[in-house]
């Protein structure tokens, strides 16, 4: 709540000197008669107009800057997360002995691909993908797509809920 203050005050500096600005242009234009203020408060109300504009535009580009910048953090650990999860694709097909068409049927069937579309991609028959999709499952310990691809979730994913890191080689101590 203490970061807001700032912003909270500059938001009713804002929208009082709106309102007198508002106030003070459809009163002329509909010919509605008000006491005159004095030369001093209306001065005071123009100033502090131009200092919340003056403020709203920095804490604009304040705001905005913070926005760019998470979201570039955001972009990177995406960009990092998908290559710890490449190379923990690549760390288990090698330790399960899949072979390379066994590799890319695996990939594209974690990637959502039904066995008519991996067939299609690899120009091989459904029944072939099926009996390279069962050695993969067979391998892998595994009874079906949902198990293998949560066997990789997990193991991306730590306890804390933070992505594994992809350094040596995407290895982590244990």
């Amino acid at each position: 709540m203490k970061r807001a203050a700032p912003f909270l005050a500059i938001f009713v500096i804002q929208a009082i000197c709106a309102f007198f600005f508002v106030s003070d242009i459809l009163s002329s234009v509909l010919g509605i008669r008000t006491t005159p203020i004095s030369w001093e408060m209306r001065e005071f109300l123009e100033i502090g107009a131009a200092i919340g504009l003056v403020l709203g535009v920095i804490v604009g580009g304040l705001m905005l800057r913070r926005a760019l910048r998470d979201r570039n953090r955001a972009e990177e650990r995406l960009r990092r997360a998908s290559g710890a999860f490449m190379v923990l694709l690549e760390e288990r097909f090698a330790e399960w002995g899949l072979t390379p068409s066994e590799r890319d049927v695996a990939l594209f069937s974690i990637k959502g691909m039904s066995t008519a579309e991996i067939a299609a991609l690899r120009t091989t028959s459904e029944g072939t993908v099926k009996a390279q999709t069962n050695a993969i499952y067979r391998k892998a310990g595994v009874t079906g797509r949902p198990q293998l691809l949560s066997l990789f979730i997990d193991d991306l994913m730590r306890d804390d809920g933070t992505i594994r890191a992809a350094a040596n080689g995407g290895r982590t101590a244990a």
